[in-house]
């Protein structure tokens, strides 16, 4: 499905990130921006959970698309750690015993929120009213309603507290992209037409991964394999290009498997090489379809000479993982599976390297390797991870 960049202003930043037209409000946060104090209970509108500010007005943000909060400001319940009403909203509601399981709070503090600034005189009955839309299990209420009775009889009251402005922006004109994503077969869609590269600054607060391969390969042999692009790919487990490299850009996909979790990651990089130095750069962004997720990277490498006949590959590299599989993708889990995947494919390039150059074309052509993952690439990431944790006792 295409995906169109939402441009926002979420908590008083500027954010962008790709959606799809049928993604909420609600998973655009959690996912794409791991804000996941929006909780989600019924999406139906009917529980309220998921109650946050779009323009200063109070909405469900599982009925709420993504796509329709082009250029609004959202304000999540992240969003209020500042905020001196809201501070005694969370005070009244703690004094006052509302909230238990704490599910329904994120959503019942926003249209408390509201009600204490829209409705600066309202009585016990009147806010049983406006907390309709908004499902307890837990409380029956009584303490909800006595917190919101506390400020608005406090001092100074709510009414002192300058409303927030109601933007109304003009409604989106739902025009055709001028170029859609297309697909050659259902098995080989092409890359989106908007799937642009992530810029390498904005990767500075990714999660950072160090590694040293060593290869038993002579240096020079090593480099020609690293240079060719399509034979490196055709070395990583699950890679396949779409089409030959052009000027260093490529696109593809990548798939991805881990006991029971699989992930088809399709998207395109940028690879800058420097055969002088023996360096080089690969700029990434890719999307699963099926699971929503999207993971973007930097990897920086760096070849050096240990001796006529083995070399050492310094990598440096930086990722996000967003989205559902974000949820999997604790640093610890994901270091030692980058582990078993790194092993087989510096012993894969340097099998390649003894072998010498490939004939012109091969490359290109070559088949890409099964994805290593199932139970067993799982298996061995959690025994090393549990032998990691072990060693530090």
């Amino acid at each position: 499905m295409s995906t169109t960049e939402v441009r926002l202003t979420l908590n008083g930043r500027e954010v962008a990130a790709a959606a799809e037209p049928r993604s909420h409000l609600a998973d655009f946060l959690r996912d794409e921006h791991l804000l996941t104090g929006t909780h989600l209970g019924c999406e139906h509108g009917v529980c309220g959970a998921c109650t946050l500010f779009v323009d200063g007005r109070p909405v469900r943000a599982c009925l709420t698309l993504a796509v329709s909060c082009q250029d609004a400001e959202v304000r999540s319940v992240e969003g209020f750690d500042e905020d001196p009403l809201m501070a005694r909203l969370r005070e009244a509601f703690s004094r006052h015993h509302g909230l238990q399981c704490g599910y329904c709070t994120p959503g019942m503090l926003a249209t408390a929120y509201d009600i204490v600034r829209r409705l600066p005189q309202a009585d016990a009955a009147r806010i049983r009213r406006e907390l309709a839309g908004n499902l307890c299990r837990c409380t029956g209420y009584a303490g909800i309603v006595a917190a919101i009775e506390d400020v608005l009889a406090g001092d100074p009251p709510p009414a002192a507290v300058v409303p927030v402005e109601r933007r109304r922006r003009p409604r989106p004109r739902t025009e055709k992209p001028a170029a859609e994503a297309t697909r050659t077969s259902d098995s080989q869609p092409t890359a989106p037409a908007d799937e642009s590269l992530p810029d390498r600054a904005a990767l500075a607060d990714g999660v950072a991964l160090e590694r040293t391969l060593r290869l038993a390969a002579p240096p020079e042999r090593v480099w020609a394999v690293l240079s060719d692009i399509p034979t490196v790919v055709s070395c990583i487990p699950g890679a396949s290009l779409d089409a030959p490299p052009e000027d260093g850009r490529l696109t593809g996909r990548c798939v991805v498997a881990a006991g029971p979790m699989k992930a088809s990651f399709r998207g395109r990089a940028r690879v800058a090489l420097d055969a002088a130095a023996r360096r080089g750069s690969v700029l990434g962004r890719g999307r699963d379809g099926l699971s929503r997720s999207s993971l973007e990277g930097l990897l920086d490498f760096a070849l050096h000479e240990e001796s006529e006949a083995a070399a050492r590959l310094e990598l440096a590299m930086r990722y996000r993982l967003k989205g559902p599989l974000a949820q999997f993708g604790r640093p610890a889990l994901v270091e030692e599976i980058a582990d078993r995947l790194l092993a087989q494919v510096s012993d894969e390039i340097a099998r390649r390297a003894l072998a010498g150059p490939p004939a012109e074309g091969t490359g290109a052509a070559a088949a890409p390797q099964r994805a290593l993952g199932g139970l067993g690439l799982l298996a061995h990431a959690l025994r090393g991870l549990v032998k990691r944790i072990l060693r530090r006792r």
